[in-house]
């Protein structure tokens, strides 16, 4: 797949994080539980590679918040596009890695990038929180990261392999 070709699939995802949180944050408490900015950035980073998505996951959290407010630049946005930015260098890293390419290391590259990318994440809430009385520690991080996450985590298991799957036997794009 060409530079112009990448760039461009790139744009859509970048489109496609700007409007999935408008659908699933009509009703903000499970809106946040869809993750629906990781969706754009994983599957980008497995088709386009770790540069496009790394650099999608930077900016996605950070223009959105800017543009609409949400989500809110300080801590949110900053600490979520550090977190995208894992995940689409993780994923993408992991997977060109791997000796075999089948939908069982699909899976484990998708695991270790969301796993990775929800370290970031903590790492970034608990550096831009402080580490005082009131600051995010670990019961949140469990609690932000895996426990109110699991609808998410659980989209992202099913559908980012499918679609990946099914744009590879359709001769969307070729894995290098």
């Amino acid at each position: 797949m060409n530079k112009v070709k990448k760039t461009v699939i790139s744009a859509m995802f970048l489109a496609l994080g700007f409007v999935l949180p408008f659908l699933t944050g009509q009703i903000q408490q499970i809106g946040n539980m869809f993750l629906p900015m990781h969706i754009p950035v994983l599957l980008c980073s497995f088709i386009c590679g770790w540069k496009y998505a790394s650099i999608l996951g930077i900016v996605l959290p950070l223009l959105r918040s800017a543009i609409f407010t949400m989500p809110a630049m300080y801590p949110n946005a900053l600490s979520m596009s550090l977190e995208l930015f894992a995940y689409g260098f993780l994923a993408d890293f992991v997977y060109k890695h791997l000796k075999y390419k089948s939908v069982r290391y699909l899976y484990f590259a998708l695991i270790i990038s969301m796993l990775g990318g929800r370290v970031v994440w903590g790492t970034a809430q608990s550096v831009l929180l402080g580490f005082g009385k009131n600051a995010f520690g670990f019961s949140a991080f469990i609690s932000g990261a895996f426990l109110n996450a699991i609808p998410g985590i659980i989209i992202q298991l099913v559908f980012i392999p499918a679609i990946v799957v099914l744009l590879q036997k359709n001769k969307f794009f070729e894995r290098e």
